[in-house]
Formats: C-alpha cells, sequence, structure tokens
C-alpha cells in the first residue's frame, strides 16, 4: 500500500491503529476548524495526549502534509468502522467562523489528492450519497460536530462530480424522450416541408 506522492511534509503521528483492519474504500473529508499550516497541523497530532489524526492534511497554500501512512488507520472520524476503510484527509479553513470556507488552492488539491487516493487504492468511483452509505463521507455523520462546515460540506457533490470526471467515470447525459405527435397535437410545420421524420 503506497502514500500520495503529492505530499510536501511529513509528521508521523503516534496516534494510529497499526495496521488497518479493512480495505481502502472510502475517503472522509474533514476541515481543521482553523487556517492551519501542514507543519502547525502536524505538530497539533504529533501530542499523544491529542488523541486525534488524519492521514493528510491540506493547507490554504494547496499544500499536502502526510501524519499517518494509508497502511495504517487514522483517528480521524470518531468512528473506527469508517477510519478503517478510509483515507482521512483535514482541510484548512481560509475564515474562521461564519461559513468556514476553504481556499480555492486547497479545494482543488483536495480534489487532487482524491483522484489520487482513489487511483492508488482501486476506487472506481468516488459515491456521495449525504449519509454514510456512499465512499465519500463525513465527520459529522459519525459524530455530533460541526465538521467538516458549512461551506466544505456543500462541496461534497461538486468534489464526487469533479473526481469521477477525472478518473473518466462521466455520467451520460440522458437523451430527451422522442416527442410523441398525437391526433390534436400542435405542431409546427417548416416552410416548403414536404414529408415528416418524427
Amino acid at each position: 500500500m503506497s502514500n500520495s506522492p503529492l505530499v510536501d511534509y511529513t509528521k508521523i503521528s503516534p496516534n494510529s491503529t497499526n495496521p488497518r483492519r479493512d480495505k481502502i474504500r472510502k475517503i472522509t473529508i474533514h476541515h481543521m476548524a482553523g487556517n492551519l499550516s501542514v507543519e502547525t497541523c502536524g505538530e497539533i497530532f504529533a501530542s499523544p495526549s491529542r488523541k486525534a489524526s488524519a492521514n493528510y492534511g491540506v493547507g490554504t497554500d494547496g499544500r499536502v502534509g502526510m501524519y499517518v501512512e494509508e497502511k495504517n488507520r487514522a483517528w480521524t472520524s470518531s468512528n473506527a468502522e469508517n477510519d478503517n476503510q478510509a483515507v482521512t484527509i483535514e482541510v484548512a479553513n481560509c475564515e474562521i467562523g461564519g461559513k468556514w470556507r476553504v481556499s480555492d488552492k486547497a479545494l482543488e488539491k483536495t480534489i487532487e489528492l482524491c483522484v489520487d487516493i482513489c487511483k492508488r487504492n482501486g476506487i472506481k468511483k468516488l459515491i456521495y450519497t449525504g449519509d454514510k452509505n456512499g465512499n465519500l463521507t463525513r465527520h459529522n455523520m459519525f459524530a455530533n460536530t460541526n465538521c467538516p462546515g458549512e461551506y466544505l460540506q456543500s462541496k461534497f457533490p461538486y468534489i464526487a462530480e469533479e473526481v469521477n470526471r477525472r478518473l473518466g467515470q462521466v455520467t451520460p447525459t440522458p437523451k430527451p424522450a422522442p416527442k410523441v405527435i398525437k391526433v390534436g397535437s400542435k405542431v409546427k410545420v417548416k416552410k416548403g416541408a414536404k414529408t415528416y421524420t418524427g
């Protein structure tokens, strides 16, 4: 099991279960509830008393930190079953409070990281259902928390759609149903028309 080549900074946290007890099938995105650099986030997760960690963190500047290798389970989502299946990502906020916005750079890098995680772990499609049944999950599906914040949570459908587009999993646009002409239907006849083709 490999780790992401997108990593700019590594500080391995002692807060993990080694190895994870399940195959990677999911991605769980969180927010940092602060505008932390990947280094500062790593320092916080380095404390054993914190009893928390994540596999990766993404800074407002778009840099990526790794705190728990993918082969191991990070302590992120308040749910052992989810964390044993998920690669977890903490994303820095560029707005403190309010909607807890994240920067465009952080959002873009989070999408790139998700694409990379999917490719390396054989996840063919990222599915966001809005509940625990999808393979793109949120912290507040497992705990009474505001994480991942209003702004980032609103972006989950877009994240799944964009990741799938980059994975080549484009949902085809449905073809419109053919028009049915019945007795009494109003039709427009083009000038010079001699036949009807339907």
